[in-house]
């Protein structure tokens, strides 16, 4: 039978691959008029063509269009078929033709004809009519070597939309376990920034402050920091009498300056001026915070009471500095609460860089996290303790 009438559809019998002769008395009427051969006897018939005697040269590949003719209980039974020439026998004249474009009932009643006459039956015109009625075809099986006819360039786009989507999958896992890895191990503070040992200027007296450091911010032992003006009442309150304390006197040391210098008291990095110029600062308020000079920087975090088992000290951890892509490791050397009358107060805790962190970074913050999961060491004590 010929493939091109319907690639989605194959007959219940087709799919047994039956193409059985069979001798079936019929009749075959050419539609040809130019030829001199219009009708010729059916020498046997199959699912996929037929046989016939041929009385002028026939040329193999054409295609030509008939009448097959059937006697069924007295009564005539015709089909129209396209006919494409596949063999010729000069000498003999036996002419082999397959069928072209058959439609779904002629495949029906060309199989009918055939299983009946092969099994012996007696084939009435109620049972082609039967046949016609009934729904003979069923789905094609599916080619299980579907890419053997692939060209390259399919093959390729295959094996790329393949790896693509196996990437989008691998990305999507890798996202889902790092998202629950960390959810279930890891803990991270609540805030953090690197603090460094330092020290603190204070203002010695009640008036206006005037940096006089340079650009580096660096002052050695003894080096003027700043220069402070205050009052003269303020500088002698306390010590005046009860003359001293007339108005006109009152007004006129009231009016007089006295200006002092605050000095470095060690080899020091000013970390930050907390009185900017030309403002008033009171007695005792911070000016200066300044960080000796070589000191190495720690890290301070605060975790909440819940992750009191996850920051103990001697925990490592890892931290990153703001501005820093590289992350670093530390290890938890104190903890301490914020309020120790606060029983569910926060819990800071003092870490210790396994590398040397300068101390520039001081007041930067920083990202602590704590993984308490499997790590690679970690499996291979394992695999070591088991033997392996």
């Amino acid at each position: 039978m010929n493939s091109q009438v319907n690639a989605n559809v194959v007959h219940e019998s087709e799919a047994q691959r039956q193409h059985a002769r069979v001798k079936i008395p019929a009749k075959l009427r050419f539609f040809n008029t130019d030829r001199t051969q219009t009708e010729a006897r059916v020498i046997d018939l199959s699912a996929g063509g037929l046989a016939f005697t041929a009385t002028q040269p026939l040329t193999v590949g054409e295609v030509h269009k008939g009448r097959l003719q059937f006697v069924i209980d007295n009564l005539g039974l015709a089909m129209d078929v396209e006919l494409q020439i596949r063999s010729y026998d000069r000498q003999t004249g036996r002419t082999g033709c397959q069928f072209q474009n058959l439609d779904a009932q002629d495949i029906s009643t060309l199989r009918h004809l055939i299983t009946s006459h092969l099994s012996g039956d007696i084939v009435t015109m109620g049972d082609v009519l039967a046949t016609l009625q009934r729904d003979n075809f069923t789905k094609a099986r599916k080619v299980k070597d579907s890419g053997s006819n692939m060209s390259a360039a399919g093959r390729l786009r295959a094996v790329v939309f393949s790896a693509g989507i196996f990437i989008v999958g691998l990305a999507a896992f890798g996202f889902v376990f790092k998202s629950v890895y960390g959810m279930y191990f890891v803990t991270h503070a609540q805030a953090g920034l690197v603090s460094v040992p330092g020290m603190n200027v204070t203002m010695p007296r009640d008036g206006t402050v005037q940096s006089l450091l340079k650009g580096d911010a660096v002052a050695a032992k003894g080096a003027p920091l700043a220069s402070f003006s205050t009052s003269m009442l303020d500088v002698l309150k306390g010590h005046l009498d009860e003359e001293q304390l007339q108005p006109a006197k009152v007004e006129e040391l009231f009016g007089k300056q006295m200006t002092g210098t605050l000095t470095s008291p060690c080899d020091c990095i000013v970390a930050q001026q907390l009185v900017a110029d030309g403002q008033y600062a009171s007695k005792g308020d911070v000016i200066f915070q300044l960080v000796p000079r070589g000191s190495l920087a720690n890290v301070e975090a605060r975790f909440t009471y819940r992750q009191f088992a996850d920051v103990r000290p001697g925990t490592p951890v890892s931290f990153q500095v703001a501005d820093e892509e590289q992350i670093r490791t530390g290890t938890i050397v104190s903890s301490t609460s914020l309020n120790s009358a606060d029983l569910s107060s926060d819990i800071r805790v003092q870490i210790k860089p396994d590398a040397p962190l300068d101390s520039t970074y001081a007041g930067r913050p920083v990202e602590v996290t704590s993984d308490r999961g499997p790590s690679l060491n970690w499996l291979i004590d394992k695999a070591m303790a088991a033997g392996l």
